[in-house]
């Protein structure tokens, strides 16, 4: 079983609910352990959009980094993604963050996600689910990441959690 980290995002139509489908429909190839709580935050590289809902996640697959792309693309379509512009608003983007502890850098993957350091958006969510997870590539934890960057402007939304975690 391979230990993943996925970052979610959503600023068009229900952006709750968009995160929440898109972690429905990770089962059964992806088992998720863990979700942290949700936060609002500003855009990100193209700043004339409305603002984010973000979350991270912990799960766990037997599927290969590969497949897994495969999937996570699947579901952003099925939440209703449409091709837009690079960092242009979405109804749900989903990235992998780490798988275990590889490195990979060949397109159209790059694991771990090759903006981590430079994203709060990212960084203080998964914080809240990771703070000693060790970079593979920087040997830094995400608390050490999350210090040396800017969190203007991020504010916790809701506790999130798992769907069907108190049933």
């Amino acid at each position: 079983m391979h230990l993943v980290y996925l970052a979610l995002g959503s600023n068009l139509g229900n952006r709750s609910g968009n995160l929440i489908s898109a972690i429905q429909f990770l089962e059964p190839e992806v088992r998720v352990k863990k979700c942290s709580a949700v936060y609002e935050t500003p855009p990100w590289g193209y700043e004339d959009q409305p603002r984010f809902l973000n979350q991270v996640l912990e799960v766990e697959t037997e599927l290969a980094p590969g497949a897994l792309l495969d999937h996570v693309k699947k579901i952003e379509s099925d939440v209703g993604r449409e091709v837009s512009f690079r960092y242009g608003p979405r109804s749900i983007d989903i990235d992998i963050l780490f798988f275990d502890d590889l490195v990979i850098d060949s397109p159209p993957l790059c694991i771990p996600h090759a903006r981590i350091p430079e994203r709060a958006f990212v960084l203080v969510p998964l914080e809240d689910i990771a703070p000693d997870f060790h970079h593979p590539a920087l040997d830094m934890t995400v608390e050490s990441l999350l210090a040396m960057v800017d969190k203007k402007g991020i504010e916790f939304f809701s506790s999130g959690g798992c769907p069907g975690e108190n049933e």
